[in-house]
Order: C-alpha cells, then structure tokens, then sequence
C-alpha cells in the first residue's frame, strides 16, 4: 500500500466559507473608521459587531485588525480582505436585485390550470379580478389529475383542482370553498326532500343512474358517495363533462348526482331539471384546492387563493342562488380564512 493511500481521506470540503454578513460588518468597519460608528450604520449593537468581526477572524484564522492601535486599523490580510469583500458583497448584492426582478418577471406571465367546471363558471370573474397581478394570464382546464402532472412538470405555475391527495411535500394546497352534492332528476319526475341519504335510493323509480367517468375525480369521489348512501344503481351512460350528462337528464332519460358549480356550468338546461338537495353527510362535499410549489411566489399564491374566494362569495355564489333558489345557504361554502386540507 503506497503511503498516499494510507488512513483516511480527509473530506473534500474542508475550508470554512466566510459568512456575507460577517464580512459586511468588516467592510463597514474599516470604512466607518470605528466599531461604534460602524455599528450605528448598520443597525446593531456594538457587542454584536465586534463579535462578527471576531468569528470571521477565527475562521479565516488570521487577524483582520491590529487593536493595538486606536481606533483599530486592518492588518495586512485585513487590507486584502477590505478590497476583495467589497468586490464580493456589490455582486451579492446585484445576484439578489437579479433574482427578485426574475421573480417579478416570473409574474408577468402566470400559467393557471383549473378544472372544467371553475374554469368555465369561476374563471373569467377570477381572471378579471387579478388582472392587476400579472401582465398576462393563461388559463388552462383539464382533469385533476392531468393538471396535478402539469404543475409537477411547470407546465403550470397554479391548479386549482378538487383533489387535496397530492404526493408531493413540494406542492401546498389551499382550501378555496366546498360545495355539496344535489341529486338531478327530469322536470316530470316526482321528488320530495330527503330526511336520510338512505332514501335516495327509493327516488329513482327505476330511471337509470347518469354517471361522470370513473376518469374524472368527480366520478370516483360520487361512486364513494354513493356507496356511502347505500345507492346501488347499474352502469349506463357515462361522460366526463355535465353538459351532456344533464342534457340526458333533461330528456328524461335518467338521473345524476352533480354539484352546483357544474350545474351552473351547463346552466341552460336548468329550466328542464329539479334540482334535489341532499341532506348532509360525511361524504357529502368535493372541495376545490389551490396547488402551488412551495416558497417560489413570494405570497402570490395567498393572494390568488384570497381574490378566488372573494370572487365565489360576491359573484358565483350568488348567481347560483338566484338560479337555484332552493338550495341551502351552505350548498357552496367558503372558509373566511385560510383553512387546512
């Protein structure tokens, strides 16, 4: 075995890297003429500075100033220091004006991807209202979990989607509002209110059960429903949007489970429905979420998600209401502050 080889390999990064504040307060100490002067400049106690100055001393290993003299002057090294620090702390500082007008360059053009029925209801009241917020907004709709792969890919920098399951510690979800499920029937059929869920089971009267795909979030999350309602109904017609689906319902040819949203979506065939609303229960509501990377909006993200309840308390939620006078006040609900998932 040569000698070279011989006991263990020292680690690859053995130098200890100055710290930019520690060399801050350096600079501004050789500068100012004096620590108390220095300290007054930016902003911190005496003791503090000196401490700073100490630290980069003990890292360096080497005196950056002589106090042997007063006021203290920088040592040979220190002078060295002084000069090159200088260089290094103006192109720090120019790296962050960099970085923050990239970030703000980044919000000149945001990529906003929402599912079918908000982008289509929701959408051009909550584009309007961040209007100020970037130059150019582009609004995406797509199924959840088509948008949920686009956000993972940056092909989108927001989703809004009615699925908080998303693997990913990197992405954060806001809840935006829930609303509930209401059961849609032809305008010929006879309904009456519901004291159960139990009793959805006895309203069809052998009409067949309209479905949303099993592709889409909204179609499983109505057959967990369903099973929890105790509903058993045979497999017909299925389709990914509610505008054929409620078209069916219109011409008598079957019954849905849907949601408000998506009925105010295909809202013109809403004169040929009676819309049922359920009683509530534990599986009783989808919710939308705003999903966003972590940390790379600096709070854009909040806002969004603040301006799209706003939007869905003052306009939608309304609009809805006034259509469909017999649902109950929290048929479409939004938290008034930030709530988990």
């Amino acid at each position: 075995m040569s000698p070279r080889s011989a006991g263990p390999r020292p680690p690859r990064r053995s130098r200890v890297l100055p710290d930019l504040q520690a060399l801050e307060a350096f600079v501004a100490v050789c500068d100012a003429g004096s620590m108390a002067l220095a300290a007054q400049q930016l902003g911190v106690s005496q003791s503090a500075l000196s401490q700073a100055v100490k630290t980069l001393e003990a890292d360096l290993g080497t005196p950056l100033l002589d106090r042997e003299v007063r006021p203290a002057v920088p040592t040979h090294a220190g002078q060295v220091l002084r000069e090159r620090a200088s260089r290094l702390l103006a192109q720090a500082r120019t790296l962050v004006d960099q970085v923050r007008a990239s970030a703000r360059q980044a919000h000149a053009q945001i990529h906003l991807g929402c599912v079918d029925s908000f982008a289509a209801t929701v959408g051009p009241s909550l584009i309007r209202a961040l209007s100020g917020s970037a130059q150019q907004m582009l609004m995406w709709s797509g199924l959840t979990p088509t948008l949920t792969q686009q956000l993972r890919g940056r092909e989108l920098d927001f989703a809004i989607c009615t699925d908080s399951a998303i693997d990913d510690p990197r992405i954060t979800q806001r809840l935006l509002f829930s609303e509930s499920w209401v059961a849609v029937f032809p305008k010929a059929h006879p309904v009456r209110p519901l004291a159960s869920v139990r009793e959805l089971a006895e309203l069809p009267g052998g009409l067949p059960l309209i479905r949303y795909s099993q592709r889409s979030v909204i179609g499983q999350q109505i057959e967990r429903f369903l099973r929890h309602a105790g509903v058993q109904a045979p497999r017909a017609c299925e389709f990914d949007a509610t505008d054929p689906l409620l078209s069916l319902v219109a011409s008598g040819l079957g019954w849905a489970l849907s949601t408000p949203l998506c009925l105010w979506q295909s809202r013109h065939h809403l004169d040929e429905v009676v819309v049922l609303p359920l009683p509530a229960t534990r599986l009783g509501q989808r919710h939308f979420f705003l999903l966003a990377r972590e940390d790379e909006w600096a709070g854009l993200d909040a806002h969004i998600a603040r301006i799209a309840r706003d939007v869905i308390r003052q306009d939608t939620a309304v609009a809805i209401h006034r259509a469909m006078p017999g649902l109950p006040a929290d048929a479409l609900y939004c938290p008034d502050e930030e709530s988990p998932p």
